[in-house]
């Protein structure tokens, strides 16, 4: 599959390992995904998804953290989320948000079998041991299967993961990136949320240092 790299996925990778921002990282990446595939969505359709994606892919944070977990680069690790994405696509038929044609599927799965079946995920199981509970419904278009139109895939990339750098240079497998960069760089996570966060921690804290007073004082 062909993914683009940059250095704010890196942040967004930081901010998810962070406890502070992990929340509020995780939240804007489900936005920021659902809202650009909604965007690639059959409009007549679009709306009746929102909460299944939504659903979706606040479960593929959870993957792709295994993943990084299990030795995954960070390229590799988002794209076995996509392909989740993508599995669940085309079992409700929606060809047109896919990123891979359908016959490329099996290759896809193939090159990370070993993840996916430690998880119990299958094509017709995209989130496996991962789900938390059934997906919101929506409607599926079993039709689109019939001869399916992938006007947002792009074929020939199934063999490996590709990396397409902000200077739209092409590389195989993931790239090495700058670590140093700030996790108010990442999706949902900038410096007045962070402060927000912050904020809430400390008076979180703040309640708790009185109620272990009062307890003293009881």
């Amino acid at each position: 599959m062909k993914l683009r790299q940059t250095a704010r996925h890196v942040a967004s990778r930081k901010a998810l390992e962070t406890p502070v921002v992990r929340d509020v990282a995780r939240r804007g990446l489900v936005r920021l995904h659902t809202r650009v595939f909604l965007g690639t969505a059959d409009p007549n359709h679009a709306e009746e998804r929102h909460a299944h994606l939504d659903a979706l892919f606040d479960v593929t944070v959870d993957t792709y953290l295994e993943a990084l977990r299990a030795g995954y680069d960070e390229a590799a690790a988002r794209e076995i989320t996509h392909l989740q994405a993508n599995f669940d696509f085309y079992n409700h038929g929606w060809t047109e948000m896919m990123e891979i044609p359908v016959d490329e599927l099996d290759a896809h799965f193939d090159r990370y079998a070993d993840f996916f079946d430690a998880w119990g995920i299958t094509i017709a199981d995209p989130l496996g041991e991962f789900a938390t509970g059934p997906l919101p419904d929506a409607p599926s278009t079993p039709g689109r299967l019939d001869d399916p139109d992938h006007p947002h895939a792009e074929a020939g990339f199934a063999d490996d993961v590709y990396v397409e750098d902000p200077d739209g240079e092409l590389l195989v497998g993931g790239r090495t990136l700058d670590e140093s960069v700030p996790v108010t760089d990442a999706v949902g996570v900038g410096d007045e949320a962070l402060r927000s966060v912050e904020s809430v921690d400390e008076d979180r804290s703040a309640d708790e240092r009185n109620q272990s007073v009062d307890e003293q004082g009881e």
